[in-house]
């Protein structure tokens, strides 16, 4: 959104999603197939993937899949990282819709992982306890890279740390998926759900899917 016309308040941008939800109302009625095909969806869905991806707003997750109206079961949360809300939301879609397929999405410039790194290079690093909640979880998968990385004495690249902590992250939620429900494990195991990790490229939009 441009710097001029972005809202100044929160009720400015209420009336532009006000804005925004007409104009989609509007679109319904035109001859897109996407949209032609939302009522099939009031009664039900059968999304192709579920994806648990990162709440930051640069990574919206249809679009950068190329993906319409019901096609995926999406589910976002800072940091993607994985608690028993995030557990029970997979549970739901996999066993419900019988979804095959899992994608845990990190991106490049996460903020929550910046957090993270940020609090280990300074534990002088104060959060809210909400918001630290988020960093402890991330924390596992960031302390060993930086403990390697503070080693040999010399000074962190911060840059680096948080590069390779994304995809440490993504990797610690696809297993805490794979191993933290029964119910997960035993579709995983059985070959029924299959559970990957991914990092999009904020700069390129790429997506690299990650070897497990």
């Amino acid at each position: 959104m441009p710097n001029d016309t972005r809202p100044k308040t929160g009720q400015e941008a209420l009336e532009l999603l006000k804005e925004g939800n007409a104009r989609y109302v509007e679109s319904l009625t035109n001859l897109d197939p996407c949209m032609q095909k939302r009522p099939e969806l009031i009664s039900d869905q059968d999304p192709l993937a579920i994806i648990l991806g990162c709440s930051d707003a640069r990574v919206p997750v249809e679009i950068v899949f190329d993906q319409g109206l019901g096609d995926l079961f999406v589910i976002r949360v800072a940091g993607n990282v994985v608690a028993p809300s995030q557990i029970g939301s997979v549970e739901f879609a996999a066993e419900k819709f019988g979804t095959k397929l899992v994608v845990v999405l990190g991106h490049s410039h996460c903020g929550a992982v910046t957090a993270c790194v940020e609090a280990l290079i300074n534990p002088e690093q104060h959060y809210s306890p909400n918001l630290q909640s988020i960093v402890d979880r991330i924390r596992p998968s960031v302390y060993n890279l930086h403990e390697l990385a503070t080693a040999n004495g010399h000074d962190v690249d911060a840059d680096e740390l948080v590069d390779r902590s994304i995809r440490a992250n993504v990797r610690m939620s696809v297993s805490q998926l794979k191993h933290g429900s029964r119910a997960l494990e035993d579709l995983s195991s059985s070959g029924q759900l299959l559970i990957v990790g991914a990092e999009y490229d904020l700069e390129t939009g790429k997506v690299r899917f990650l070897d497990s």
